[in-house]
């Protein structure tokens, strides 16, 4: 079977390493172009092109797949892209957080199937694993589904649930899905060999939309209740990172877990090597175990406070 691939982050180039350890021929990887990245914005391969480079693959980097695009250079590609895809002979194309709309046109050349980061139809959109944390869900998995043009609405071929651990953070329950749904495309694409997966079409009860993270959401509001900031605390990491302002200094939080605790919400209720700093809350307190100041290095606690006293400065 060859195999188109799109994806661009680190999510998507496990499942395309396990797809060509599976011996899956895979003449065309398609995805975003280098970006700035790190203190010396430097132009930066996705972690896909990276792969795909890796194994002798041709890669696009269209700006965009739709040949109707206003843009004369994203027109341009699009249609490059589009020919290309036509001349290139493949059987499936699959498609994992690529970050591209795929038109109507695209679809229709071959089946294009994706893995999504969650248990559809719950979590469509874009930070599925980052919205299940924050709601404080209990479980989520991966499913392979046919693509179609709304978002994340078409049919489903796998699905497979793990639990959500009270420990978890975006980053680790990412790497854990990456991991599964690696191992489910292959046996989503061994099964369609076979002519054995049978598409399901999605229930109408129970949809949600994991809308993108924004920055300006991981700041801490502490007049809401602790056990909902801790789960902000765990979803906003590694990405944007929870903060809050104290002494005038933004203060990212990286690890926190809710306590009993009483008083105006933001006040510190302790701050030492002993108790760790322990912030009141709407309702209940919120214990910080990891924390750090603008340019220095994640510290615990008791570390952090050696170098910033937080005696009578409240988080805001």
């Amino acid at each position: 079977m060859r195999v188109v691939f799109a994806g661009t982050p680190q999510f998507a180039a496990v499942a395309l390493r396990e797809l060509i350890a599976a011996g899956f021929t895979v003449p065309l990887v398609l995805t975003q172009p280098d970006r700035p990245a790190g203190r010396g914005m430097q132009l930066q391969a996705s972690a896909v092109k990276q792969v795909a480079l890796a194994h002798g693959i041709e890669v696009l980097q269209p700006l965009s797949l739709r040949m109707d695009a206003k843009d004369p250079q994203r027109a341009e590609e699009a249609k490059a892209a589009h020919e290309r895809l036509l001349a290139t002979g493949y059987d499936v194309m699959v498609v994992a957080a690529y970050g591209l709309i795929l038109p109507r046109a695209t679809l229709d050349i071959k089946p294009c199937i994706n893995i999504h980061g969650s248990l559809l139809p719950r979590w469509r959109g874009a930070a599925p694993i980052h919205r299940a944390i924050e709601s404080g869900d209990v479980e989520t998995g991966v499913t392979i589904m046919e693509m179609e043009e709304g978002l994340d609405t078409g049919p489903m071929l796998l699905m497979e649930r793990i639990a959500i651990e009270d420990s978890d953070t975006t980053g680790t329950l990412h790497d854990k899905l990456a991991a599964l749904g690696g191992r489910m495309i292959v046996e989503a694409l061994r099964k369609m060999e076979a002519g054995a997966l049978p598409a399901v079409p999605q229930p109408e009860d129970g949809v949600t939309y994991a809308a993108k993270i924004s920055k300006e959401e991981a700041k801490l509001d502490f007049a809401m209740p602790a056990k909902v900031l801790a789960r902000k605390v765990r979803a906003f990491n590694p990405f944007p990172g929870a903060h809050g302002q104290a002494g005038g200094m933004t203060v990212k939080i990286w690890h926190a877990r809710a306590v009993d605790g009483k008083g105006q919400p933001g006040q510190v209720l302790s701050a030492d090597a002993q108790q760790g700093i322990v912030v009141a809350c709407g309702d209940g307190a919120l214990r910080l175990t990891e924390l750090q100041k603008p340019g220095g290095k994640r510290l615990a606690a008791a570390e952090f406070l050696k170098g910033f006293s937080l005696e009578g400065v409240p988080f805001e």
